[in-house]
């Protein structure tokens, strides 16, 4: 597979648990979930942009904590308009943004952005039932 988002030339993040089988890297998550990210994943208020083709639009806050479930680290934002924030995974000196390819070509800033918290993203009832959705759906199909 050809892997274009943020940081997969350096996604070597092990995994923490073997809860999810085969997944032991973060090139591994984004293979098993470019099956599993789909319109019901993505944020609502982009779900009329979603397809195949822009598979990760309205995917990042779940994907972020469910990568961090798999990996440990922590999870930041880039500050983007509205007041919402794009979230990706720091695992030690390792960088990685599973969702980056919704933007194209546009540059994001990977340094000095504030930490997330899924207890503020997850109080968003919406939110959270799209992340256990993806997470149990991705235990169905990769968990030892």
């Amino acid at each position: 597979m050809e892997y274009k988002f943020y940081g997969w030339e350096h996604a070597d993040a092990p995994a923490v648990t073997d809860e999810y089988g085969t997944i032991k890297t973060p090139l591994h998550l984004y293979d098993a979930l470019s099956d599993l990210w789909c319109e019901y994943t993505c944020a609502p208020r982009m779900r009329k942009n979603w397809s195949r083709q822009v598979r990760t639009l309205g995917q990042c806050s779940i994907t972020a904590f469910l990568a961090q479930d798999i990996f440990g680290g922590r999870v930041y934002g880039i500050p983007r308009e509205g007041g919402n924030y794009h979230c990706y995974n720091v695992v030690g000196d390792c960088v990685f943004d599973l969702t980056s390819e919704q933007f194209g070509n546009e540059v994001l800033c990977y340094e000095n952005n504030p930490e997330q918290f899924r207890e503020v993203h997850f109080a968003k009832e919406e939110k959270r039932q799209r992340y256990e959705y993806l997470k149990n759906e991705l235990k169905k199909r990769f968990s030892a």
